[in-house]
């Protein structure tokens, strides 16, 4: 999809609205049509987020007059107007702070589907008319990533919020594999110029790799459980400062959403509580629950880098990937040569906060799931779809 042409660009950009709005109808049924969740920190009201799917189109589409020039528009130009005279009040999330989106005069959601079918037959129609290069489409790309981004969002909003949709596919178990070991070899970080690339993918260089020895496939429950019942939540010297903080914060004595560890995982999933297979991933762990297991087995979790080469090297030697987004050691930072695309917000305002997570989970959609896309999360969140691997120090 990252070098998609028109048509199918065309197809895909229906497909994930539709799926938005597949999205929307199973919130319906479970909170109403005015889709009221509590304010938390790691969720937007679904209301806004519908919305804001729209605008995010809408503005760097339909209202850009500068949008045939891809990502060398000029971000700060002023824009044509919206369909919804209030729009950038209400959506534009680089100026609506977090909290105050739950008490917006947000349109209804009647109101809000009609912006969408709107917004997307204008971009529609835009796009019949574009030129067939990786210019001119960058935005209609960027616009369909985007919304896929978020689609995923209502998936682990979901799950925050015990909600049992049915609209995802259930998580595979697999059997053990051996680590890998791949020998010392130059990788090229960073995706190479051609179709779409997110601006911190940029520039590619060559990285040196020393030999490495890496897990096949994340740390599984039954591995993660021999921590906890070792008192690895109880052992102050396997975790680092920030993260003892985090610890004591949250009282944390096993992985969100577990109710139990002792003679199997009971977790929540979607409100129900669920007997988990002890080869599944262990999932819903923060950065710092998988630093201290690391410490614990007396491994480390890998480099961005080691990760990467491994997805692609590993590809034939049994390595697994895509069912859990995975930590790396790696703190987010731009590559040599970064340059900010025009949605200066994706990347740049999150560098040396963020830690770097790799892979997909089984929440993302296919044409999002690729071996050097670069995620990145702050170390504390452990409400989406997280796991991790590890390797030998």
């Amino acid at each position: 999809m990252r070098r998609a042409g028109k048509e199918l660009l065309s197809l895909a950009l229906m497909d994930t609205r539709n799926h938005t709005l597949r999205w929307i109808a199973a919130y319906e049924r479970a909170l109403g049509p005015t889709l009221k969740v509590p304010l938390q920190a790691e969720l937007n009201p679904p209301l806004w987020e519908l919305g804001h799917v729209g605008w995010f189109q809408e503005y760097w589409i339909a209202r850009n007059m500068q949008r045939a020039r891809g990502a060398a528009c000029e971000p700060t130009q002023a824009r044509l107007a919206s369909l919804l005279p209030h729009a950038d009040r209400w959506y534009n999330s680089s100026h609506v702070p977090h909290d105050s989106r739950w008490a917006l005069d947000l349109p209804d959601l009647h109101e809000t589907k009609q912006y969408l079918v709107q917004t997307l037959e204008t971009t529609l129609d835009l796009l019949h008319g574009a030129a067939e290069d990786d210019t001119a489409l960058y935005l209609y790309r960027l616009a369909l990533f985007h919304e896929d981004m978020h689609i995923e969002a209502f998936a682990y909003m979901s799950q925050t919020l015990g909600l049992d949709t049915g609209l995802l596919p259930p998580l595979t178990t697999t059997a053990p594999r051996e680590p890998l070991v791949f020998p010392a070899t130059p990788w090229a970080l960073g995706s190479a110029p051609v179709g779409f690339v997110f601006d911190n993918e940029r520039s590619r260089h060559e990285v040196p790799v020393p030999e490495f020895e890496i897990d096949a496939q994340p740390v599984t429950w039954a591995q993660y459980c021999e921590f906890v019942e070792d008192g690895g939540y109880d052992d102050p010297s396997l975790w680092s400062a920030m993260g003892r903080e985090w610890l004591q914060a949250r009282q944390r004595r096993t992985p969100r959403h577990v109710d139990q560890m002792r003679h199997g995982v009971l977790q929540h999933r979607f409100g129900k509580l669920t007997r988990i297979p002890m080869g599944q991933p262990a999932m819903h762990v923060s950065w710092f629950e998988a630093q201290a297991w690391c410490a614990w087995a007396g491994r480390r979790l890998p480099t961005e880098v080691e990760w990467e080469a491994a997805a692609h090297l590993g590809a034939t030697r049994g390595l697994r990937w895509g069912d859990v987004w995975e930590w790396t050691a790696t703190t987010f930072h731009p590559y040599p040569g970064f340059a900010a695309d025009p949605y200066r917000d994706y990347s740049e305002p999150w560098f040396g906060t963020h830690k770097v997570l790799r892979g997909a989970s089984f929440a993302t959609r296919g044409r999002m799931r690729d071996p050097k896309y670069r995620n990145f999360y702050l170390p504390q969140r452990d409400d989406i779809f997280v796991g991790f691997r590890s390797c030998a120090l």
